[in-house]
């Protein structure tokens, strides 16, 4: 289990940077001016030393700030040029001279050759304990190293006991945005977001220009941005970046880190429900995260709690193309999610797939304006019903939207219709595709069937059935209605002779006491049992 960071020379150690140091009161007591490398000054200074050789460089390790008082290069052009090359050979932070005998103004050599070689150059107008400084400094580096281990270990107790009381990824997140008090972000390689973290205004700024940010934060040029490269068993397999993090950087990756470890072991020990795996599993918990993304925008745009509009950036940034494209909802019963996205792939369709709370598998379809969404629709019915295990898939569709705004509406429409089709009777066989208009008054029922009205006079038209519960006699009395009155097809369906039937069909008109011969007593009592079938759930 490993994780790799940004390829730069910064250390883990805490550093300050060359413009908070010359912020201190003990250094502007020394009335500092910079006079060269002015645009680096937020280079991070991990230690200071003193030191007056010309060869300074190879005592150096990187990100020192050097002082001097130029004593043993006075009146030696070259030797001034030497010194600055050495410190920027040995990537020093910056270089500090303390005017006095040796150079009573600023060295006009090393100002030069500081400048072309972008190293910042402080010199000191009064006399400065050089000790002072130096005490100042390693003192505030080492409370910073110290706050920022007192973290990291904080951190990774806290986490590790979530992962060991089987906490979901969300949770662990949810902890390490708090930590960071910044969002938190996780991707896949191709940088498509599968789980984000923080504050809900905060998180959508960040995903609103996603594309862009991430770039930017790849390359190491995003102020703020903390990234960790996810792996396991030698293989990379997403990133987890702190987005704008303010506290010291190296506190900030040694809570990436942290973080990162944490779900790097809640991957391995197979977390949110699902095995072990190395990465590209199938089931593995990676899979189970863009499973848990595009559920949780999905579920957001069906339920109308957060508006339309604020989503579209999490679908962006979930990979959804949504520039200049028509939305199409489907919603398919009895299908698991996998292979819904599977014929996806298959079919080159661009869109996302989740489960629903109730167990059904949402589909939202982005294509082209120019694309025909009804046959591209029945294709991937067409296509779904190719498949031994859902040769009966009904794909249950709402119209193409043309605004985003509208795709709630849309996902909202096709569960209707989803779950109309699956009060039908079993005499029933819808079409592949099925839309409103094809649900007929089964769907105004579903639509009613909270209205208490509508639960009385159910209940009222059925009370010779519900007081002496007969489910072989509501069963047939189901189907009798669903077929359109046909004894032969009911006595088919439920394998009994029609006498048989004939007495089952008298023994329900007795316990209703209604006439089915009857059209408007029949209609009655199949709005009735429609109603109560769609109570029932």
């Amino acid at each position: 289990m490993t994780t790799t960071w940004d390829q730069d020379r910064q250390s883990w150690e805490p550093a300050l940077s060359v413009r908070q140091v010359l912020t201190l009161e003990r250094v502007l007591a020394g009335q500092p001016e910079v006079v060269a490398g002015a645009h680096r000054l937020d280079r991070p200074v991990r230690w200071v030393h003193v030191a007056e050789a010309a060869d300074v460089g190879v005592m150096l390790s990187g990100g020192e700030m050097v002082l001097t008082t130029g004593v043993l290069l006075a009146g030696d052009e070259d030797k001034q040029g030497d010194y600055i090359r050495s410190l920027h050979r040995a990537e020093a932070a910056a270089v500090v001279l303390g005017l006095g005998r040796a150079f009573p103004t600023p060295p006009d050599v090393m100002r030069r050759v500081a400048e072309r070689c972008g190293l910042p150059m402080v010199v000191l107008h009064r006399p400065f304990p050089f000790a002072e400084l130096t005490e100042e400094v390693q003192s505030r580096l080492l409370r910073r190293k110290f706050a920022a281990v007192s973290l990291s270990e904080a951190v990774r107790t806290e986490l590790t006991g979530l992962i060991t009381a089987g906490a979901p990824v969300q949770r662990l997140l949810d902890e390490v945005a708090r930590h960071g008090g910044c969002p938190v972000v996780v991707t896949n390689l191709a940088h498509r977001v599968l789980a984000t973290a923080g504050e809900r205004p905060a998180v959508d700024d960040v995903l609103r220009d996603w594309e862009r940010i991430a770039r930017q934060a790849g390359a190491g040029t995003a102020d703020g941005w903390i990234r960790a490269e996810l792996s396991g068993r030698g293989e990379r397999w997403g990133r987890l970046v702190l987005c704008g993090y303010r506290g010291d950087r190296a506190a900030g990756r040694l809570l990436a880190d942290r973080a990162a470890e944490a779900l790097v072991l809640h991957r391995m020990l197979g977390g949110d429900g699902t095995h072990a795996g190395g990465p590209g599993t199938p089931g593995g918990s990676w899979d189970s995260w863009e499973a848990q993304s595009a559920r949780s925008l999905l579920t957001d745009l069906v339920s109308g709690a957060v508006p339309a509009r604020q989503l579209l950036s999490r679908a962006r940034a979930a990979g959804l193309p949504v520039n200049r494209r028509v939305f199409v909802p489907l919603v398919v019963r009895d299908q698991e999610p996998a292979r819904l996205n599977r014929v996806l792939r298959l079919l080159g369709l661009p869109g996302i797939v989740a489960e629903l709370a109730d167990g059904a598998g949402a589909v939202l379809l982005s294509l082209a304006s120019d694309q025909d969404a009804r046959a591209l629709t029945a294709h991937f019915a067409a296509r779904l019903r190719s498949e031994p295990e859902s040769a009966h898939a009904v794909v249950a569709a709402a119209d193409a939207r043309a605004a985003w705004d509208d795709v709630p509406a849309g996902l909202r429409e096709a569960q209707h219709v989803a779950d109309a089709v699956a009060d039908s009777a079993t005499a029933l066989d819808p079409p592949p595709v099925v839309r409103l208009r094809d649900i007929h008054l089964r769907g105004l029922v579903r639509l009613l069937r909270d209205d208490p009205h509508v639960q009385s006079f159910a209940e009222r038209e059925l009370d010779g059935l519900l007081r002496g519960p007969d489910e072989d006699l509501l069963s047939v009395l189901r189907t009798y209605l669903a077929t359109g009155r046909n004894k032969s097809r009911t006595a088919q369906l439920h394998h009994v002779s029609r006498p048989a039937l004939y007495r089952r069909l008298e023994a329900i008109q007795g316990r209703l006491g209604v006439d089915l011969d009857d059209f408007e007593q029949a209609a009655s009592v199949h709005i009735a049992l429609l109603a109560h079938d769609a109570q029932q759930g």
